[in-house]
Parts: C-alpha cells; structure tokens; sequence
C-alpha cells in the first residue's frame, strides 16, 4: 500500500480561495432559491490526521467546498477526501451537506477503500410537511467496517480478548415527529438492519469466530426489523448548535420474528441533555448528557445489544468497546469560545471543549456498581460556521491510551 501521492497533498494545501460563479452553472441543491445570482464559493484545504483505538492512524487531506446564500450563510458544503490507513490502504470519500432550507437538510457519504472498507449513506432532514408540524427522518445506508471489535460482555472484558471483523451492514430508519404539546412531540420510528459479519482487515487480531463460540448471538450475522414510539420534550435553541435549553427522550423498540427480525427482543432509553450558558454571550457554555438503555430478550445479537465507546460515548476507548444487555453513561463538557476567526472569507468560531465521559455496560441497570465504570478525560477542538455547520476533533485518554476522533457535529 502507498501513501497519498504528495503532489495532492501539495495540491490541496494550495488551493485555498473564494470563488463567485453565476447561480445556473451550479447543480440543485449546492443552489436553491435562496442563493444569489453570483454564489459565493469558499474553497477550504485541510489536511486529516486522526488515531482511533480500532482504525489505527489515518493521514490524509480533503478540500472543503462551502457554497453561501444571499445572507452570507453557508447552505452547502461538498468535502472531496483522500486518506490512507495500513489497514485498509486508500480511501477516496466524497460527503455533501446540504441545507436547502432552514427546515430541510440532506446529506450523502461516499466512499471506498482498497481493502474491505465501504460506506454509502444518505441521510434527509425534513419540518415543512403539515405547515411545519411534522418532522421527518430518513437515512438509507450500505457500508463494511473492516475495524469492528468484540472484546466480550460485561464492563470487565479483557483486552486480551479482542477480536476483529468486519461487519456489513444495510437498512434504513425512518422516523415521524409529531408535537402533542407545546416543547413534547411523539416520534413513530421504524428500522431494518441487515449485519452480516465477514473477515476483517487488522491482521494482527485474531477473527471473532476463531476466539468465540458458535452460539454467540449474531456471531453468523442477523436481520433486524423493530419499530419504535418515542416521547421528546426540548426548549433547546437549536437542533444542530445548542447554546441553552433542555431535552429529554423516552423510547421503546421492539424486534418481532413476526415482521422479519431474526430474534424477539426490546429495548429501551432515556436520554437527557442540558447546555447552560454561564455568561451573557454564550463563550461559556456548560453542556451535560445522561443516556441510559436496557435490552431485554434472548439470543440478542451482540451487535444489537447496549455498548459503549467511540467518538459519541467514551472518547477514550474504540468503537463499541463495551456491550452488555444495559449500559448508562454520563458525559460532561465546558464549550469555550476562544475566539472569531475568518478563514478563507468564511467566519467560523473556534472552540475549546475540556470534557470527561463515565460510563459502565451491565447485564441490567439494576446491578450498576462503581466498579463498572470506565472514565476518559479529554479535550475537544471545535470550528463552527453557524447556523449549520461544526467540525470536531476530540482527543480522550482512558487505561487503553488515547484516542483522536475527528467529524462533524458536536458529539451529543
């Protein structure tokens, strides 16, 4: 496997610049009817090192193309990717992020490896059906994880336990959002979720079914069919970039062998989040987040079951790290903004995010004891282009080493 070519490298790094082009030279939706007649078209290079526990060290660079509307917000951006891992050699990814109108998004994820690795993804956001009462979600997907990790059940796995594969996945969620009451809306969900598990790209681990038994749920891949009703109350500013407000969510799921699941099973999930602002122009803001999931059944496929770890969880651990029947995990962070920096003529406020994450994984959340528990301190470096847009890196330390993680979105 080679590295990245380094006249791309080169390439990217140099082609930092805004742009005008005339509104009819561009495709719908990087322009919509809220664009000008010239669109400003802000070009931004960067290079991508990241280090996770389960992918290893990635390096590369992508090109960020930001297009603006008439107000100076940025309503598209088109990201062109190259990467290379030892493990999975290159990548080339191309993801858009669309934001037609404040009330409808889509996003769309391309990408391919030279080894196992494979992702398409479209996600659609949409709260202009019923004059704006009803919310709808939908996200379709394709992609192979050759990174994936099984260490065991229970808080207590070892590390010496770890195994690889890659897991392939395919399926959709959709979900309707309706209010009940002013800040309470109901959500009707439904899922289908195709894993089969496949070799693996780390070389150096031994594959799930050399180490684990036969009769591990999933351990020969599994459908997944369940449906969900949800209660969501939120008083938060907003959905992508909250500085204040609260939410909180009850759900239940069920897989029924009736409708197609491999296995009968429940589950069930309270999250809660609260960002307190601790000055009037919201440079400090306090943001906390309380999840907790039960599953109930037999013959759960592990993969289906409660886990934790990876960049949303314990950002000092992998990727589903930890899985159990129940799992409770308390994240806390102080949002910082240091400063207002325009880059490339695009305005972006640079964060700073000290945070620590706790949590446990238990076979119920009745037998949650303090042992279980697994801490990582941290620090995050975020850029936001308000009103749509966040970039993230958050770097987490736990008894396993450190663990870079970079993305989009704030993590909760």
């Amino acid at each position: 496997m080679k590295q990245p070519p380094i006249y791309l490298c080169l390439l990217a790094l140099l082609s930092g610049c805004t742009s005008m082009i005339p509104r009819e030279n561009l495709f719908y939706p990087v322009a919509n009817g809220e664009s000008a007649k010239q669109v400003k078209i802000v070009t931004i290079p960067l290079p991508v090192i990241a280090a996770s526990p389960n992918e290893g060290v990635t390096t590369g660079a992508l090109t960020a193309f930001l297009a603006h509307n008439q107000r100076d917000e940025v309503t598209s951006l088109v990201a062109p990717q190259i990467n290379y891992n030892p493990n999975f050699g290159m990548t080339y990814t191309l993801y858009g992020a669309f934001y037609p109108q404040h009330a409808r998004s889509v996003e769309i994820n391309l990408s391919r490896s030279d080894r196992v690795n494979d992702d398409y993804e479209a996600k659609i956001r949409d709260v202009t059906l019923l004059d704006g009462k009803l919310e709808i979600n939908a996200f379709i997907y394709h992609f192979t994880d050759g990174s994936a990790r099984f260490y065991g059940f229970k808080s207590g796995s070892r590390q010496e336990d770890e195994t690889n594969y890659g897991g392939r996945e395919n399926g959709f969620t959709l979900t309707a959002g309706y209010p009940l009451f002013k800040h309470t809306a109901l959500q009707l969900g439904e899922r289908l979720r195709r894993v089969d598990v496949t070799k693996g790209a780390i070389d150096s681990l031994p594959f799930i079914a050399d180490r684990f038994p036969a009769h591990l749920p999933g351990i020969n891949g599994s459908t997944t069919h369940a449906q969900k009703i949800a209660l969501v109350y939120s008083t938060l500013d907003s959905l992508t970039m909250p500085t204040y407000g609260g939410f909180a969510r009850l759900s239940a799921e069920g897989s029924m062998r009736q409708l197609g699941s491999d296995a009968g099973y429940q589950r069930y999930e309270t999250e809660m989040k609260a960002f307190v602002p601790l000055d009037a122009e919201g440079r400090f803001i306090t943001a906390a987040r309380i999840l907790c999931s039960q599953t109930e059944g037999s013959a759960v496929p592990f993969f289906e079951q409660s886990s934790l770890g990876g960049e949303t969880t314990l950002r000092g651990y992998g990727r589903n790290r930890f899985i159990d029947k129940a799992a409770l995990l308390f994240n806390l962070e102080e949002r910082i903004r240091l400063f207002r920096w325009v880059v490339f003529d695009v305005t972006a406020d640079w964060e700073l995010a000290p945070f620590i994450d706790a949590g446990a994984v238990m076979s119920s959340l009745g037998r949650v004891m303090g042992d279980n528990f697994r801490f990582t301190p941290g620090i995050g470096v975020r850029a936001v282009v308000r009103p749509n847009i966040v970039g993230r890196m958050d770097i987490g330390w736990s008894g396993e080493g450190a663990a870079v993680f970079l993305g989009l979105g704030y993590p909760f």
